[in-house]
């Protein structure tokens, strides 16, 4: 069966890929985008099935307008895509209050909103799939991308509450936790702290780090998304590609280990007989 899909920040990068996917196999999609003139070529290529939404996500009303006006128009919607975001690099002393707050506003709130006015109507049809896009940054923190982790671990954290309180419903909860891709996340839409000298060796690691290896395409995310949305028991959390996927499990054992250690030190918080 063809599923109707809703996306934000639907104009490049993930959004496009995922978009181009869902639409070529036959899906109708409401893909959002800030200017909806980037997404011509695709309504003159596919008609009908594919309808342009105007949508900054930081507007709670406006998200919650286009959520309805999708389902007003496709009559339900089956998988609900929240990829609109941005990545703010700058070491944590460098971050300022407005960049802190943008940041969240974004990558935080505005998933937010948009979980909030799509619950209501899947739960009344009976069910659906939130797929919240993450990043490994989600799930582990880099020196210089602290404030981005921070958007994004809370994202990881109401999401994953979230799964627990609408599977009575039947409705899924996936995080998808890509590592880098070529996309211009850290390019044209990444926004950067004014820089102090003091962490420029922080910044030449992680640029160095960066542009080690093979990095994927957007579009070679798209066979492990579909997967994702058409298992019948999707995961909740689901990373994308083999250097992320590494990253983490490295990450996460050194946390077993570290809690291994300090096992005693633990227990000895419990109450005293």
């Amino acid at each position: 069966m063809s599923k109707t899909w809703f996306i934000t920040g639907a104009s490049r990068g993930f959004g496009r890929a995922w978009t181009v996917a869902a639409l070529e196999r036959g899906d109708r999609v409401a893909a959002t985008a800030r200017d909806t003139r980037t997404l011509d070529d695709l309504a003159a290529r596919f008609g009908d099935a594919l309808l342009p939404l105007r949508l900054d996500v930081d507007d709670r009303a406006a998200g919650t307008a286009a959520v309805q006006d999708a389902h007003r128009h496709f009559g339900r919607l089956d998988v609900v895509v929240n990829n609109a975001g941005f990545g703010h690099f700058g070491a944590i002393e460098e971050v300022t209050e407005d960049e802190a707050r943008a940041q969240l506003e974004t990558n935080f709130f505005g998933a937010l909103w948009i979980t909030q006015a799509a619950l209501p109507l899947l739960r009344e049809q009976g069910g659906g799939h939130i797929v919240q896009i993450s990043s490994i940054g989600g799930v582990m923190a880099l020196p210089g991308l602290g404030i981005y982790n921070a958007s994004k671990w809370a994202l990881e954290a109401f999401s994953e509450a979230l799964a627990a309180e609408v599977a009575p419903f039947g409705i899924r909860t996936t995080l998808i936790e890509p590592s880098g891709f070529a996309t211009d996340w850290a390019g044209a839409s990444a926004h950067r702290s004014e820089p102090n000298p003091l962490y420029q060796p922080i910044r030449d690691r992680m640029a160095h780090w960066s542009s080690a290896g093979g990095v994927p395409e957007a579009e070679d995310s798209v066979e492990a998304m579909l997967a994702a949305v058409d298992a019948e028991e999707p995961p909740l959390r689901l990373i994308f590609a083999s250097r992320g996927y590494d990253m983490v499990l490295a990450v996460h054992e050194q946390r077993m280990a570290t809690w291994r250690d300090w096992e005693k030190i633990s227990r000895s918080a419990d109450p005293k007989e």
